[in-house]
């Protein structure tokens, strides 16, 4: 399908009248002016079309301000957020060199199309509907310096071996979404940092700063154009390892990390594997052989959150074919906990592009907010657009999510209800480093599952934040990572993430779970 290569918008001024990029008097609130660049550029048109937002009427009642009405019914364009509240933008010194950034990534090519994009939502309407079930994983934030073929390779590797392992458990198709190619900013709670009396800014991912604690804190827009090019590097290996027989499922058997040969969970998959490869012989007798397309290739697609707007803004574009705005820096972007204001900008951006949207809720989302949340950001309830993500830990989903798929259901909205198991269960290892337990990102899965069970609604997927690469950054697991191991492989920029060992397993246990479920609901259960 045809894309438009080009921004219809400039990006001059794009961070006009904020004293030159010195922290701004009202910091939540900085004022952005966004003219052509020339006399004769194209003007940008408002847009009106199906996922911008409009008056919606939903079966909760809600008191709203009128204030409020009139900023979700005003006409999207794709610079109206500008004119929101907005956080966790970092503060750049040098106007000039941003302006001159996002003018360049303007003009690159799109890294994602929208027809994927398109695709993408197809299938997780089909997990709203309990007919597949999303498998989403990745690392916490990708890093400039691990970037390398072989670890792409392992993570995706890791991905397809968990989705023939809940395929086989489910009989559903699986729907791989990889934090790939793309989730390089990340929010922080802090502006600051201080170590020692040295105050430098915090760590906001490496698409805006770097790790290290010295003068690379400072924010660098050049760092836009790097996370640009790897991210388009990234899905090119992707696209290249799922349709270029890489995939093929009677390589399955192949597909074991080194380090994860001689443990029960490779053992576990193996078995697996001799199986699907007398499925195949099965298959190959019937007329279905190796050489179809569906058994040599696999579906991916890749998401991050969308938190570094400037740079989502820039690689933003008008689908000729559908006329619609995609976000063509993943196929899939979600809001986070910290940027999910209704009236925020990041909402104000989200709900005028066209892609599948995750909404990151923790256990302080009111069950109308939520509400009125999913009807700015969908307001014609079009399946597979909206996917809730919960990140709660067990004890508080267990309370809080029934609330939630109850003020979601009354108001007849369609959503994709997804666990993250991680992010409500981070804490700190006696030697001082984040990790989180196995057990627990368990418990909280399996609270997930009781839940949907007992509301009669359906687990569409999970969310985790995992690597192919032999990390010591979660305890638990088998075979067993213990406090005094993590120190050994800790790797991580930000957020302690599963190895391989510890994703497979959990990827057994949500299969068996998924098995479970579909015998119940043949016997009538």
């Amino acid at each position: 399908m045809a894309l438009m290569n080009t921004s219809l918008l400039s990006s001059k001024s794009l961070y006009s009248n904020t004293n030159s990029f010195s922290k701004p008097k009202d910091q939540s609130r900085p004022t952005f002016a966004l003219p052509p660049s020339n006399k004769n550029s194209t003007s940008l048109p408002t847009i009106t079309a199906v996922h911008a937002a409009e008056s919606t009427k939903n079966q909760v009642a809600v008191k709203e301000s009128s204030t409020f009405s009139q900023s979700i019914t005003r006409k999207w364009t794709l610079d109206s957020w500008k004119s929101k509240k907005i956080l966790q933008l970092p503060h750049y010194r040098d106007e000039k060199k941003v302006e001159s950034v996002l003018k360049t990534i303007e003009s690159f090519p799109p890294i994602i199309f929208a027809g994927e994009a398109r695709n993408l939502e197809e299938r997780l309407a089909e997990a709203a509907m309990g007919k597949a079930f999303l498998l989403q994983g990745g690392d916490c934030a990708e890093s400039f310096e691990e970037f390398s073929a072989n670890n792409i390779r392992n993570t995706f590797t890791l991905l397809i071996q968990m989705g023939v392992v809940l395929t086989y458990g489910g009989q559903m198709p699986v729907v791989k979404v990889g934090r790939m190619a793309g989730q390089f900013a990340k929010p922080s709670s802090a502006e600051f940092e201080e170590k020692n009396g040295v105050k430098l800014p915090s760590y906001k991912g490496d698409i805006i700063n770097a790790h290290v604690f010295d003068k690379s804190r400072i924010p660098d827009p050049q760092r836009m154009i790097r996370a640009y090019t790897q991210s388009a590097a990234t899905l090119n290996l992707l696209r290249a390892f799922a349709s270029g027989g890489y995939a093929a499922m009677q390589r399955v058997a192949h597909w074991n990390l080194d380090f994860a040969k001689n443990i029960e969970q490779g053992d576990r998959f193996q078995e697996l594997a001799d199986h699907l490869d007398e499925a195949l012989g099965f298959m190959a007798a019937a007329g279905v052989t190796v050489d179809d397309p569906i058994m040599k290739t696999t579906e991916f697609w890749t998401s991050h959150e969308s938190l570094l707007l400037p740079y989502e803004q820039a690689l933003t574009r008008l689908d000729s074919t559908s006329g619609l705005y995609y976000n063509c820096s993943a196929h899939m972007v979600w809001c986070g906990e910290r940027t999910r204001r209704l009236d925020g900008a990041h909402v104000e951006f989200l709900r005028g592009i066209a892609n599948p949207l995750g909404i990151k809720v923790s256990d302080k989302m009111d069950p109308n907010e939520l509400v009125k949340l999913t009807g700015i950001l969908n307001p014609h309830n079009k399946p597979g657009r909206i996917t809730i993500i919960t990140r709660m830990g067990a004890d508080n989903l267990r309370v809080k999510l029934p609330h939630l798929t109850r003020a979601i259901g009354r108001a007849g909205h369609i959503v994709t209800w997804v666990c993250d198991p991680m992010h409500g269960n981070t804490i700190e290892a006696p030697c001082g480093l984040k990790t989180r337990a196995f057990d627990a990102i368990l418990a909280e899965v399996q609270a997930f599952f009781d839940v949907h069970e007992q509301e009669g609604s359906h687990p569409g997927g999970i969310h985790l934040e995992m690597t192919g690469q032999d990390v010591t950054e979660c305890v638990g697991g088998s075979p067993t990572v213990i406090y005094d191991d993590l120190s050994s492989c800790y790797r991580t920029l930000c957020d302690p993430r599963l190895n391989s060992s510890q994703s497979l397993e959990l990827a057994f246990i949500i299969a068996e779970r998924l098995r479970s479920k579909r015998i119940g609901l043949s016997l009538g259960l």
